[in-house]
């Protein structure tokens, strides 16, 4: 019985999506629960999976169409007699007779048994072959000068086309739709918001040393390693309290207050940067945190995150240490009024209490639409982040 294959469901904020790739071909087997399709709209990439077992008989949009929300896409027949188009078949009299149409045509020039086998093994054309006999007899060793001398002069050829056209290569690609989408909305915050970057250095010695003290502990009680981020979700959540104007948002002629902490955390993928968020992150603990990050991390490198936990967020935190970044300025993740950027953390002297030392030191810088958000309130609520982490005892006490 014929099966119809939809697009998934699509949500109210997505308008449609993109044939990204066909995991099965037409005249596949596919079984329950495999991934025939993939579908990728502007934030997440979403599978299409067999509801039953069966071969993909028909392919109704290709690769690179656009498609609607629950669009039929295609069919795949469940009925058990049903065989995959690559099974082997049974070659038909049609068939042998055309093989033997297309054989080379037999030759004025006289040859053994032997070299008519070798002669029609490589469909050679006789006529072409030089004898080296009188008689023009084709000997074995007449073939096999020929197929040599053949093979050198392809070669020859495919390293003057390597020469020719391999020395400054182009490739032209059409963006991901995930690529454009976000080239668009970057573009957008630069010409539509007033977007300022505040700076700032904190002193990462008390949190490695927390790190290093209860690391173990930490990882064998949760199952979890005990990284930064959690910190700074956790300093970036309290913050949020003492500065609610940091949490709102611009809607029109109107400024929304969240009355949640949701916090979105940058994720880099071969696909591009995604953000999941970390819903009402001020009621989660510490090992809540760390976990939430990791499976978030995962599965945004997996393309395994769903449009539910790429929606709202009201502050967001990006990471380009990871990559080696010492400075630079995040771009704000609209309509969100802040985005807070970690960098590298790096060893430099640093005076404190009037000595000199080494420290292991990270920048921060904090991105802010100016049109809601004032350089006071800016650099408060950073300061505020640096007191907390390099006094980790403030976390605790919500200080």
């Amino acid at each position: 019985m014929a099966i119809e294959i939809k697009s998934p469901t699509f949500p109210e904020s997505v308008a449609d999506g993109t044939v990204a790739n066909w995991v099965k071909k037409e005249g596949d087997q596919v079984y329950q629960d495999e991934i025939i399709a993939e579908i990728e709209t502007d934030k997440v990439v979403l599978e299409v999976v067999a509801t039953t077992d069966g071969v993909l008989t028909k392919i109704l949009k290709k690769e690179g169409d656009i498609v609607q929300s629950a669009e039929i896409i295609g069919e795949f027949d469940d009925a058990q007699d049903a065989k995959p188009k690559n099974e082997e078949k049974t070659e038909t009299k049609e068939e042998v007779i055309l093989e033997k149409q297309d054989l080379p045509k037999a030759s004025n020039k006289k040859s053994g048994p032997a070299v008519k086998k070798i002669i029609a093994e490589n469909n050679i054309d006789p006529q072409s072959i030089k004898s080296s006999r009188k008689d023009q007899r084709i000997t074995k060793a007449d073939v096999i000068d020929h197929l040599e001398s053949k093979n050198k002069s392809t070669q020859h050829e495919d390293v003057q086309s390597s020469i020719v056209y391999s020395s400054r290569p182009e490739k032209r690609v059409p963006m991901t739709r995930l690529r454009n989408t976000i080239a668009k909305r970057l573009v957008a915050v630069q010409q539509e918001t007033a977007m300022l970057t505040t700076f700032n250095e904190v002193d990462m010695l008390p949190i490695k040393e927390l790190r290093s003290k209860y690391g173990q502990e930490f990882e064998k009680q949760h199952g979890i390693k005990l990284g930064f981020m959690g910190f700074f979700v956790i300093a970036a959540v309290q913050a949020l309290k003492k500065f609610p104007i940091v949490n709102a948002s611009i809607d029109g002629s109107d400024v929304v207050y969240h009355g949640y902490k949701d916090i979105g955390v940058a994720v880099s993928t071969d696909r591009g940067l995604v953000v999941p968020i970390i819903k009402d992150a001020d009621t989660k603990s510490l090992p809540e945190l760390e976990k939430s990050i990791l499976e978030y991390s995962e599965k945004a490198r997996d393309s395994k995150l769903t449009i539910d936990e790429m929606q709202g967020g009201t502050f967001t935190i990006s990471n380009g240490g990871v990559f080696g970044s010492l400075l630079s300025t995040p771009i704000l993740n609209a309509p969100q009024t802040a985005i807070l950027g970690m960098h590298a953390i790096q060893d430099r002297p640093v005076a404190i209490n009037g000595e000199i030392v080494i420290r292991p030191m990270m920048y921060l810088a904090m991105s802010y639409d100016h049109r809601l958000l004032d350089g006071k309130e800016a650099v408060r609520f950073l300061v505020s982040i640096k007191e907390q982490l390099e006094s980790p005892e403030r976390l605790l006490l919500n200080l």
